[in-house]
């Protein structure tokens, strides 16, 4: 390969697409496209890994135009989209939870601005995703990811990415899971809430002069609060499994 080649059409074609899917893949990952990492470092550690990958692409001469180039960038950001995409359904399962348990506990109104998302996101929900995102690291997960774009250059060409029919029955169970395992990681917190609510009613029943307001409310918190450090460890487990279907749903993508 000489440097004549290099600045030919298809290999300026080629790496451009590379550029755009790793770049794609950057912007809809976890902790990749987290809001707390700017565009330009993002940009360019893009560039850094397309130029380290580019002697994996396999360069072919093809006729470009312009309506094969947008093609073909529509059909890199649709490959991004959907290995994102099974990734942030296992992080925003977690967040339905938090979402749950931010109302029976009370603190479905007090919301920060969450750094994963960049959207106001319940306290309760912005402390378990920091959670996960670390248990994501410790598990090397971005590792995977990177390894995952890598491997992804050779099974699927760039620019000729097609949606099967097992990407679509997965993402339909999935989200069908995602409810599922999103009721069963808060159903600790529900269960406490009948609990609590028929002993504070039978409390105001025999006592009229019990203050819920007073009384119920800090006792119900400080119970959620305790249940919640206690049944963390378990979320992080039911999370792991769901992460490591999801990366097996990756590994299907390119080792076909």
């Amino acid at each position: 390969m000489t440097w004549l080649q290099l600045v030919s059409e298809e290999y300026i074609f080629s790496f451009f697409l590379l550029f755009i899917r790793i770049t794609a893949m950057f912007a809809t990952m976890p902790f990749f496209s987290h809001m707390a990492i700017s565009m330009q470092v993002k940009a360019a550690f893009a560039f850094y890994l397309a130029v380290i990958l580019f002697p994996l692409v396999d360069t072919t001469p093809v006729n470009i135009e312009i309506s094969s180039i947008v093609l073909a960038m529509f059909y890199e950001l649709v490959f991004a989209v959907i290995a994102g995409l099974a990734l942030n359904i296992v992080f925003m399962m977690l967040m339905y939870a938090a979402e749950i348990m931010s109302f029976i506990m009370g603190f479905s109104m007090a919301s920060a601005m969450d750094p994963v998302t960049g959207m106001n996101s319940p306290i309760i929900g912005i402390f378990i995703s920091m959670v996960a995102l670390l248990i994501l690291l410790e598990t090397n997960g971005h590792h995977h990811m990177l390894t995952f774009i890598a491997h992804s250059i050779n099974s699927v060409p760039l620019g000729g990415f097609v949606v099967t029919d097992n990407m679509i029955q997965y993402f339909v169970k999935a989200m069908a899971n995602f409810f599922v395992m999103g009721f069963t990681i808060a159903f600790p917190l529900i269960a406490l809430a009948f609990i609590s609510d028929a002993i504070f009613g039978m409390l105001m029943k025999t006592m009229p002069q019990f203050n819920l307001l007073v009384v119920g409310f800090p006792i119900k918190i400080t119970v959620s609060l305790i249940i919640l450090i206690t049944t963390l460890g378990s979320m992080m487990v039911v999370f792991q499994q769901e992460l490591a279907k999801a990366f097996h749903f990756l590994e299907m993508l390119v080792y076909k």
